[in-house]
């Protein structure tokens, strides 16, 4: 692992010496267990600890299958979908991966295991490929999408997230991002972007694409120039995206977010607009059962107040069940919520009344296809979108970093070094790292 190291950071270091290299036998991996899966059953979800269900352990290395990819980790970074493996909710990934291995796809059956390697977001450098891979070779310097798919059905040539056999890469699949090694299919990678660093680098492929489909994407909301845009949740993973994404295609994002640090985290992003939840203390359920109409209405006037009296044309939905009524009433007459993740709750309950008589249509939006999933990525390289990474911990740490984020004690993305030695390597071109260089540490500048 040394020697994988050393010659990641060399500046002579060529494809060929990649490929001479010796893999290891094993590798360090953030894993939960299978014989643990209901250390928490009966707790509450906002009391389960990520900290004492993820842990570091040395996993064998699994050989790259036809159309795979053997991936030297630098960096990953810290999902939702991580949150919901280390607290086994909705339920354990267990599931996933003991299906995935009765599928007929080569190399399926290693997927399942008494451990699951979690992460779905990687920066990292091919080491081996799988016979047929041709596009990618040993020393390419990548980024990952969380898409992996075959292609088997006709369902997923139009849309590769129609595809019945699609699942999401380190959440429904084994040997995910948050390790030393990783295993990927080959359609997976995309060109690391080369002014960031590799922690940078891996923090924008799963939240960017997903924004991008949700937001732009003839898939998503479809956003156009003067749409007005409510963002829930606007200096977090997803919304730190979909905030950049709104302003970039002209569209007018109302931003709304829990406290004053995470206002003026927004509001450095060029967002005018900001709803400081924490500040206005909207509630909008009376109890666990029972919801508030008064608080929708509320939310829509101050919306009003702040756009000059326009309705949102789309809604950027992810919490869910909290705020998923207020959402379809804001939404304006003919408009969009596009929903995903629900990370207050999977089982939403609204007002069907002012979403037929309104004409407002709800979109269901999944990560993003392979196409949407190159598109968001080619802004991250252009500079066009910047990484909203806000702190960076150690592999040893990914459980606090996990944690940090269950308990939404973060803003933007939460990075964890791999075989990076260090923050701040990987960067290969420095004049375009200039150009951007403030809009990159936004959201590290202001992390505290």
């Amino acid at each position: 692992m040394r020697e994988i190291v050393s010659a990641a950071l060399s500046e002579d270091a060529v494809g060929a010496d990649f490929a001479a290299l010796p893999v290891p036998e094993s590798y360090r991996g953030a894993v939960v267990l299978r014989d643990e899966a209901e250390m928490f059953q009966g707790m509450a979800t906002a009391d389960k600890e990520p900290a004492k269900s993820l842990r570091v352990r040395e996993v064998p290395t699994p050989e790259p299958a036809p159309g795979e990819a053997l991936i030297a980790v630098m960096a990953s970074s810290i999902n939702y979908n991580t949150v919901w493996t280390s607290i086994f909710e909705p339920m354990p990934t267990f599931g996933f991966l003991q299906r995935y291995a009765r599928s007929n796809e080569p190399g399926a059956q290693r997927h399942d295991q008494p451990y699951h390697v979690v992460g779905s977001d990687l920066a990292g450098i091919v080491l081996r490929t799988g016979p047929g891979v041709h596009r990618w070779k040993p020393g390419d310097r990548v980024v990952a999408h969380c898409l992996s798919v075959d292609l088997q059905s006709p369902d997923g040539h139009d849309d590769t997230m129609l595809d019945p056999e699609q699942r999401i890469w380190g959440f429904e699949t084994n040997f995910g991002g948050l390790a030393e090694l990783s295993l990927v299919k080959s359609n997976q990678l995309m060109p690391m972007p080369k002014h960031l660093t590799w922690e940078e680098a891996a923090a924008s492929g799963l939240v960017n694409s997903t924004a991008y489909r949700q937001l732009v994407s003839r898939n998503g909301g479809q956003m156009k120039q003067g749409d007005v845009v409510l963002v829930w949740g606007a200096a977090g993973g997803l919304g730190s995206y979909a905030t950049q994404l709104a302003l970039n295609g002209g569209a007018t994002p109302v931003c709304v977010v829990s406290g004053e640090h995470k206002a003026r985290l927004v509001r450095s992003l060029g967002a005018e607009l900001v709803i400081d939840r924490a500040k206005e203390g909207y509630r909008f359920w009376k109890d666990e059962s029972t919801a508030d109409p008064k608080e929708w209405k509320r939310l829509g006037s101050h919306i009003r107040e702040l756009t000059g009296g326009e309705d949102p044309d789309i809604v950027f939905e992810h919490p869910g069940r909290e705020t998923f009524a207020a959402s379809v009433y804001v939404a304006r007459r003919g408009g969009t919520v596009v929903t995903c993740a629900s990370t207050s709750g999977f089982r939403h309950e609204y007002d069907n009344r002012y979403l037929w008589m309104s004409l407002k249509r709800i979109v269901g939006s999944h990560f993003a296809n392979y196409r949407e999933a190159w598109a968001a990525n080619r802004l991250i390289a252009r500079g066009m979108v910047h990484p909203t990474l806000s702190t960076v911990y150690p592999l040893s740490d990914v459980g606090i970093a996990t944690q940090a984020v269950h308990r939404n004690q973060h803003a933007g993305k939460v990075g964890v070094l791999g075989l990076a030695p260090a923050e701040g390597l990987g960067v290969q071109d420095e004049a375009l790292r200039a150009r951007h260089l403030t809009g990159i540490n936004r959201f590290s500048s202001q992390s505290s």
